[in-house]
């Protein structure tokens, strides 16, 4: 029998477990030339606010050990103008698209989903509720808050609606519940790691904004422990992703309790890793003999 990577996410079904990450991929069209996307699993668009955006100043990304350090700022041309354009190309790759959002408060959270949610292609909204380089406080850092806009997005939107949540908090059990028990379909652990690099001839920090998000290898076995920890309390379905390079980083993931992954810094690096990854993820399951996906989900904890 053919191994088969077709798996069921929030009652989305993806073709293999593979999803661009949000913020390293673009609106999700502009790589067709380098690599074929709809043999992607689905795209995760980087996050669309109500009004465009420019981003922080530059320099925002910085290159660290292993990792890559950002603090883009949410840049972006607003939810008028990615209706107009990047949607319409969006739609014709023929994979599942899931668009990130974020406000400044619920109010801009709750009426960016009623207006994605009934656009033609939109398969889920991805609530950013962990950008770690806004000069704001992380939205996950507050539990009261998280349940506000989970429940309000909830109230409105058409489609499935996902948590991307912040791996800097106490607990990612009690923040993965909350977002869960507020409604969230599905929960993405976890977004990038605040952190800060300093350039030792120049005396200054590498980033304009001093601190950013970390991504990239160094940051995986702390996701993985996110995801894991996560898996064991909640019943909603996990997006694992941070640091994942390789097909074996992957199935790491899945075998921690993730039913898919996203991808993105290694992604930014090369696009081509995208594919990579999903036939790496194949091959592995062929050479264990594992007709499907769904058996391999979990089964660590499954296995105490």
């Amino acid at each position: 029998m053919e191994t088969n990577l077709n798996i069921n996410f929030a009652g989305i079904e993806l073709k293999n477990p593979v999803l661009t990450a949000s913020g390293t991929f673009g609106y999700g069209y502009e790589l067709a030339d380098l690599i074929p996307l709809s043999e992607l699993g689905g795209i995760v668009t980087k996050t669309i606010t109500l009004e465009p955006r420019g981003g922080n100043s530059q320099p925002r990304i910085a290159e660290v050990e292993s990792g890559i350090l950002n603090t883009i700022g949410l840049q972006n041309i607003g939810v008028k103008a990615f209706i107009e354009e990047p949607l319409e190309r969006l739609n014709k790759i023929g994979v599942p698209i899931i668009v990130s959002i974020a406000g400044a408060k619920t109010s801009e959270y709750i009426e960016l989903a009623e207006i994605l949610s009934r656009q033609d292609g939109v398969s889920a909204i991805e609530l950013n509720l962990s950008c770690p380089n806004l000069k704001k406080k992380i939205i996950c850092h507050d539990l009261c808050l998280v349940s506000e806009i989970v429940s309000g997005v909830k109230n409105v939107s058409k489609v499935p609606v996902i948590a991307k949540l912040s791996p800097l908090v106490t607990d990612i059990v009690e923040i993965a519940l909350t977002a869960q028990n507020s409604g969230a379909d599905g929960v993405t652990l976890a977004n990038t790691y605040p952190a800060m690099a300093i350039d030792v001839e120049m005396f200054k920090p590498k980033l304009s904004t001093f601190k950013g998000g970390v991504s990239g290898s160094c940051i995986k076995p702390i996701s993985v422990r996110c995801v894991y920890d996560a898996y064991q309390s909640i019943r909603v379905p996990i997006i694992g992703c941070g640091g994942i390079v390789t097909g074996e980083d992957a199935v790491e993931f899945i075998l921690a309790g993730a039913t898919v992954v996203s991808v993105g810094s290694s992604s930014l690096i090369s696009p081509k890793n995208l594919m990579k990854i999903v036939y790496g993820i194949k091959n592995i399951l062929e050479r264990k003999n594992i007709n499907s996906l769904k058996d391999i989900i979990g089964i660590v904890s499954k296995n105490l």
